[in-house]
C-alpha cells in the first residue's frame, strides 16, 4: 500500500502548490521515481484518481516516470544496481559509499494548474 499514501501525499502536495497559484484545478503532474522505489506506476495513479475525487485534482493527469539507478562504488570501482535503498556493493561489501547515476526516492518535476 506504498502507493495509497504516496499518491496522497502528491496530491496534498499538488494541492497546497496550487491554492498557494491562487488556481482551481490540478491539471497535470508531472514526475520521476527511482526504480529503487520499487513502485508501480499504474498503481499510483489509480490511489491517485482515487483520492483526488471531489477534489480540485479529480481528473488530473499523473505523468511520473521510472528512472534507472546505477551505482558506482567508491571503494572498488565496480558497478552495480542498488537493492531498494541499501547500496552494499556486491564485490567488496562496502556500504553506502558510492556514486549514484540519478536520485533515489521521488519528485514533482513540473505541476499545471488552471
Amino acid at each position: 500500500m506504498h502507493e495509497a499514501a504516496l499518491a496522497r501525499q502528491i496530491l496534498r502536495t499538488a494541492l497546497e502548490r496550487a491554492r498557494a497559484a491562487g488556481a482551481q484545478r490540478v491539471v497535470r503532474i508531472s514526475g520521476w521515481i527511482a526504480e529503487t522505489e520499487r513502485l508501480s506506476v499504474d498503481s499510483l495513479r489509480l490511489h491517485f484518481q482515487a483520492a483526488a475525487t471531489g477534489s480540485p485534482g479529480a481528473g488530473a493527469a499523473l505523468d511520473f516516470v521510472v528512472v534507472a539507478v546505477e551505482a558506482r562504488c567508491r571503494g572498488c570501482g565496480a558497478s552495480f544496481t542498488p537493492d531498494h535503498h541499501l547500496v552494499l556493493c556486491p564485490c567488496c561489501g562496502s556500504a553506502d559509499d558510492a556514486d549514484l547515476s540519478h536520485p533515489t526516492g521521488f519528485a514533482i518535476d513540473h505541476l499545471e494548474v488552471r
